[in-house]
């Protein structure tokens, strides 16, 4: 039986996170120098990418969620210097995400949400913005593992997740996650 589009979204949210892991935990064997290091990207630094993936997470994930946060988001472009902070904060952003998509209905995948852009209130469809969302990630996640590859850290691969193939190699990392294929892909 094919997908719905509710689990189609959640499913989105478990690469999503789990694609974070990777790369964060590929990350972390960088120094914290290598991390802050000048390379080509639309953020200058694997540091300032990343970080720019967390703020836009926190900044539409607390939009789906019902809340008004808006742009203070932004206030601080690194709230998180470190690897050692960045990663456990990605992973909580991760974890919200995962959340507002296993509550979806098909309803709710066309309710408005309404997005504080501090002057005015934007109005955006439910799932549209998760599409939004989930195509910022891999855009700006693309652009770090392009940094990674000037280091010595080898870049993680990063578009196994739904390959039958990779099943033994993502079950342990969903393991290291505390997921099962069950809670990925049930319907």
């Amino acid at each position: 039986m094919p997908a719905g589009l509710v689990q189609t979204y959640r499913a989105f949210a478990y690469n999503n996170a789990w694609a974070n892991h990777r790369l964060l935990a590929a990350c972390v064997a960088l120094s914290q120098a290598e991390f802050e290091a000048h390379r080509t990207g639309f953020f200058p630094s694997l540091q300032r990418t990343l970080n720019h993936i967390y703020i836009i997470d926190l900044f539409y994930i607390d939009a789906l969620e019902g809340g008004w946060l808006g742009p203070a988001a932004w206030k601080n472009e690194v709230p998180y210097p470190s690897l050692v902070a960045l990663k456990p904060a990605q992973a909580a952003m991760d974890k919200r995400l995962i959340a507002v998509c296993d509550a979806l209905t098909p309803e709710l995948l066309d309710e408005a949400v309404n997005i504080n852009r501090d002057t005015r209130a934007q109005t955006e469809r439910r799932d549209r913005l998760l599409m939004h969302l989930f195509q910022h990630q891999i855009h700006h996640r693309g652009q770090a593992h392009a940094m990674l590859s000037e280091t010595a850290v080898a870049p993680p691969q990063l578009d196994e997740f739904f390959a039958e193939g990779e099943a033994p190699l993502r079950s342990a990392e969903f393991a290291e996650l505390g997921w099962t294929e069950d809670m990925v892909w049930k319907s």
